[in-house]
């Protein structure tokens, strides 16, 4: 077996993450999980302060049924 084999899994480059890599991913993950939280609530609450309605049609009977949702709750304490 050659010493450059790519099929031998010992011959490449340790692919073992370190600690701070591994430490790194976690911390861009936390960011990103942290915008997304600010960006969803930033939704929801634009959506709370305005009446939303849904119309959904029935597949077997084709009737439109119109759901209404209304609020005023203040999300943020």
């Amino acid at each position: 077996m050659a010493l450059g084999d790519s099929h031998d899994p010992v011959s490449g480059v340790n692919s073992e993450p370190t600690i701070q890599q591994v430490n790194k991913r976690l911390q861009m993950l936390d960011k990103r999980l942290d915008n997304m939280d600010s960006v969803i609530t930033s939704l929801v609450e634009r959506v709370m302060h305005q009446p939303l309605t849904l119309e959904i049609s029935c597949p077997e009977c084709g009737h439109t049924i119109e759901i209404n949702i209304t609020s005023n709750i203040r999300l943020r304490g």
